[in-house]
């Protein structure tokens, strides 16, 4: 999130005040992409109370809903939590919450499972103009200094390549869904030495007047390393891509520098 208004901030602060709904982001952060029902049934609470605290969390961004079908699933949107932790944790006290926090992942057992990562944010632009950004090989080599090369037809195989004159991949994968301005679906294979599975990148763009919900949704993460890696990834990426959409430049610096400067 680039710019938060202090009003959009006192949003988030009093969704987070309330026990109930943080039990429901908890909910999420351990099981992401939930129905209403799925969020309702272990906590006993009535589906009508469920939806007021959502909509709660939704207006202050802390949730956010896609639709699948007829089902509407509620996934952690971490974007307003990161701003809290940039701006008023990391400058201040994380040395030592990263000491803290490692004793309490050791202490603590892993799940086997590893939730699914979704980000939204608010751009200035056409659907088409966000299309344009996600698919053709200039633009983004100017915000995400990789060209991401493609026809993207469905069935046809995607290359995230440097721009550094290497030509080198260091991602590849294979169009899943391609509806534009709109939808768009990858696989995105970034261990090329590993037999794995590859994850799944969902790009949802929602025009509404004269701003656009950009939600970028990555599934089947392998492990939580790589949940990491994204978790810091995602966010810098897409302020980039804001910032040269709502201005015609992108950062001054490679927002993805300061995460490894600040690491």
């Amino acid at each position: 999130m680039v710019g938060v208004s202090a009003e959009a901030m006192d949003v988030v602060f009093k969704a987070l005040a309330d026990p109930t709904r943080r039990l429901l982001l908890d909910r999420l952060r351990e099981q992401n992409g939930q129905t209403l029902s799925q969020v309702c049934e272990p906590l006993g609470m009535a589906r009508q109370s469920a939806t007021q605290h959502l909509d709660v969390l939704v207006r202050a961004n802390l949730v956010t809903v896609v639709r699948r079908g007829r089902e509407r699933l509620h996934y952690l949107n971490p974007g307003p939590i990161h701003e809290i932790e940039q701006r008023w944790i990391a400058e201040f006290d994380k040395p030592r919450l990263r000491v803290l926090a490692a004793i309490k992942d050791q202490a603590e057992e892993y799940a086997m499972t590893v939730p699914d990562y979704v980000y939204v944010t608010y751009i200035r632009a056409s659907a088409d103009q966000v299309w344009r950004a996600l698919t053709d090989a200039d633009l983004t080599a100017r915000y995400w200094g990789h060209a991401n090369i493609s026809d993207w037809q469905p069935g046809s195989v995607w290359e995230h390549r440097r721009v550094d004159g290497s030509g080198a991949v260091d991602v590849v994968g294979k169009v899943l869904e391609s509806e534009p301005p709109t939808r768009l679906v990858i696989t995105f294979e970034d261990s090329l030495g590993e037999s794995r599975d590859p994850s799944v990148v969902t790009f949802l763009v929602e025009p509404h007047e004269e701003i656009v919900r950009l939600t970028v949704t990555h599934e089947r993460l392998p492990n939580e390393e790589m949940r990491n890696g994204i978790s810091s990834g995602w966010p810098a990426v897409l302020a980039n891509l804001k910032s040269l959409l709502e201005t015609g430049d992108v950062l001054p610096q490679a927002p993805w520098e300061m995460s490894a400067a600040h690491a």
